[in-house]
């Protein structure tokens, strides 16, 4: 017998949604040594169309490879933003079982989730780079994380609270077992495909927060390569050469579908037909 989803008009195998994600991790991570020009030394004139002087995405606004700058530009974003999803994945997972399980940290949780949720996430960003000992990628990094902790942590413990009022986990309580006890074998084994969802959709968040940041030039500056900043800089000449603003458009587009249709596959609940 046939299983649903392997064959015609079936869902599509886990497998086939989590490839495009790994090639383009992979391509990013390996797109320096594959890029075809120096990142920073201008080749052709600014905003050459595709095709001039053998450039095939053209050129920037100082006539660099728009394609050599989009291989480079992206293993940072990709790092960064993987860096967010897990500790803010981690965080909100151990915070929010614990605040089901106790529900006098969970008060105090949520109470300090609703104060730094007033705070708008461009603005917390702005306050902690500029505060920060020399700004950089790192202070983007870590104002990142705590502003997405807060909605993770509301999330883990709605998705907590039916499984701490299960039978076992009660008998577990019942019997002294120790909170991390509880927390690490007793209920996030049950949430594997809760916190699996989160990931994605924090990686997803991440990759626009740090996109946006380096478009507003928090964090990464030029003459770095980076996708946001691409977009940025080349925006006055998007008549003249679109590929230098659609191109990194495109890349930072693909890698948040990507990992979020992977982060879905592998969920346990993608897995069962």
């Amino acid at each position: 017998m046939r299983r649903p989803g392997s064959g015609v008009g079936g869902r599509t195998p886990p497998v086939l949604r989590i490839v495009p994600a790994l090639l383009l991790l992979l391509l990013t991570v390996a797109g320096p040594l594959l890029a075809p020009q120096p990142m920073d030394r201008p080749v052709t004139i600014p905003y050459a169309a595709a095709g001039a002087d053998g450039t095939l995405l053209g050129g920037d606004q100082l006539g660099r490879d728009v394609l050599s700058r989009l291989l480079h530009g992206g293993r940072d974003l990709v790092f960064s933003s993987l860096i967010v999803a897990a500790l803010v994945t981690a965080v909100a997972a151990v915070l929010g079982v614990a605040g089901a399980l106790r529900p006098r940290l969970g008060q105090v949780v949520e109470r300090v989730a609703d104060v730094l949720m007033l705070l708008p996430a461009v603005l917390g960003i702005l306050l902690v780079t500029l505060s920060w000992p020399g700004g950089g990628r790192l202070a983007l990094v870590v104002a990142a994380v705590a502003l997405a902790i807060p909605y993770a942590v509301r999330f883990m413990a709605a998705a907590a609270a039916p499984v701490v009022v299960t039978g076992y986990v009660e008998s577990a309580v019942a019997s002294g077992e120790r909170t991390w006890h509880l927390i690490f074998r007793d209920v996030l084994p049950n949430l594997r495909s809760t916190v699996l969802a989160l990931f994605g959709l924090r990686f997803v968040s991440a990759v626009y927060v740090v996109a946006t940041a380096a478009f507003l030039q928090i964090g990464p500056q030029p003459p770095e390569a980076d996708w946001a900043l691409m977009i940025r800089e080349n925006s006055p000449g998007l008549v003249l050469n679109p590929w230098a603003v659609l191109a990194p458009s495109i890349a930072i587009g693909l890698l948040a579908m990507s990992v979020n249709l992977a982060a879905g596959a592998l969920s346990p609940k993608a897995e069962r037909t």
